[in-house]
């Protein structure tokens, strides 16, 4: 038998049962914070690379659109091929590696 959400919990009745069940689909704030911060991290250590190679890494990684882009597709952008665009990201993430930048990611890391 179905019950409302709206029944009252609780000796004063100033509650509901809805109250009481956790919306799934919602992002908890200390989930939102973190994501929060690691973008403005991400963002940080990227802007200390030269900006060829940070567009790369962003389209790469779909970090300004969500989409990530294929070799070929940056490649067209940049008007070189998908081998070169390989080598550059690879360059941008041996920088990334470097303790003086990955140090302030790290914390974001399980």
């Amino acid at each position: 038998e179905p019950i409302s959400l709206e029944v009252p919990v609780g000796s004063e009745e100033d509650s509901e049962l809805g109250d009481f069940i956790p919306d799934t689909e919602v992002e908890s704030p200390m989930n939102a914070t973190a994501s929060r911060l690691l973008a403005e991290q991400i963002k940080t250590v990227l802007n200390t690379l030269p900006a060829r190679e940070q567009k790369v890494l962003r389209m790469r990684f779909g970090l300004d659109d969500g989409y990530s882009h294929t070799l070929e597709e940056v490649g067209y952008v940049f008007q070189v091929t998908r081998e070169r665009i390989r080598q550059i990201e690879a360059k941008a993430l041996r920088r990334l590696r470097h303790p003086s930048r990955s140090r302030k990611l790290k914390d974001y890391i399980d």
